[in-house]
C-alpha cells in the first residue's frame, strides 16, 4: 500500500468511535508507516480524531521503540522540536502524544520524562537553566493532561523529579481548564502537599471537557477537585 493510501486509511480510522478497534486495526500496519499520518491527526480540530490519534501515537511509537529505539527517539525529538519557538510551528498535540508514548514504553519514559516536566518550569539563571515553560494556554492544557496521564501510569517518575511542586501553581491559573487538569494530576499523584490548595477549588463550577477512559465528557473544576481530594485521602487519611 502506498504512503498516500496508508495516510487516507489511518485518517479514516481515526474518525471512528471505538478506540480499541482503531488501535487494533492500526496494529496491523508496521509502526513506522502509521506515525506520519498520526502526526496529522494529533493536531486536528475534531476532538475525536485528535484524541484517537494521541492514543494511537502512544502505541505506535512504543511498538517502534521495541523494534528500533533510535527511530523512536527521533519521533520524540520531532515532537519536542515542534514545541520549540524556533520550529516556526505551534506543537498542537505534542505534549499529549509525548505523555501517551511514555505511558506505553518505560524506556522512553525514563529518558524523556524530565523533558515533559520541564515544560512546566521557567528557566533559572544561566548556570541553572532547566525549564522550557510553555506559555501558550492551549499547550499548557495539553501538557497538564499529559502529566495527569503519566501520574496515573508512572507516578514515581514524576514525584522523584519534583513535578508535584510544579503543578501547584496551575491550581491558581486564570484558565479553568488548567486549574482542573492540575487538580486531576495532583490527585492521581496522591500528593498530600496539594490538599489545601485543591480545597480552594471545591466551589469552582467552571466547566471543561476532559478526555478520559476513551471518551470526552464535560466536568467542572469542582468535580476534579473533589475526586483529587478523595484520592489523596485514600493514600493519606490525615489530609
Amino acid at each position: 500500500m502506498s504512503s498516500r493510501a496508508i495516510k487516507k486509511t489511518v485518517l479514516h480510522l481515526l474518525e471512528g468511535d471505538d478506540v480499541e478497534e482503531i488501535l487494533a486495526r492500526l496494529d496491523e500496519f508496521p509502526a513506522k508507516d502509521v506515525i506520519q499520518p498520526l502526526f496529522s491527526g494529533i493536531c486536528r480540530v475534531d476532538e475525536q480524531v485528535r484524541w484517537n490519534a494521541v492514543r494511537a501515537m502512544g502505541r505506535a511509537v512504543a511498538r517502534l521503540a521495541d523494534e528500533d529505539m533510535e527511530g523512536a527517539r527521533v519521533i520524540m525529538r520531532r515532537l519536542m522540536w515542534s514545541l520549540n519557538e524556533e520550529s516556526g510551528g505551534i506543537g498542537w498535540g505534542a505534549p499529549e502524544a509525548m505523555a501517551e508514548i511514555m505511558v506505553h514504553h518505560p524506556g522512553l519514559a525514563g529518558e524523556y520524562v524530565h523533558i515533559l516536566i520541564s515544560y512546566m518550569r521557567e528557566d533559572g539563571e544561566e548556570l541553572f537553566q532547566h525549564g522550557n515553560f510553555l506559555e501558550n494556554e492551549a499547550l499548557q492544557r495539553g501538557l497538564l493532561w499529559g502529566i495527569g496521564t503519566m501520574a496515573a501510569a508512572r507516578p514515581r517518575l514524576l514525584l522523584e523529579r519534583g513535578a508535584a511542586d510544579d503543578l501547584v501553581k496551575y491550581l491558581h491559573s486564570a484558565d479553568p481548564e488548567a486549574r482542573g487538569l492540575a487538580a486531576r494530576a495532583l490527585g492521581l499523584l496522591r500528593w498530600a502537599g496539594a490538599a489545601e490548595h485543591i480545597r480552594g477549588l471545591l466551589g469552582d463550577e467552571s466547566r471543561l471537557r476532559l478526555y478520559e477512559d476513551n471518551r470526552v465528557r464535560a466536568v467542572t473544576v469542582a468535580d476534579l477537585a473533589h475526586r483529587a481530594l478523595d484520592l489523596i485521602r485514600q493514600a493519606d487519611p490525615a489530609s
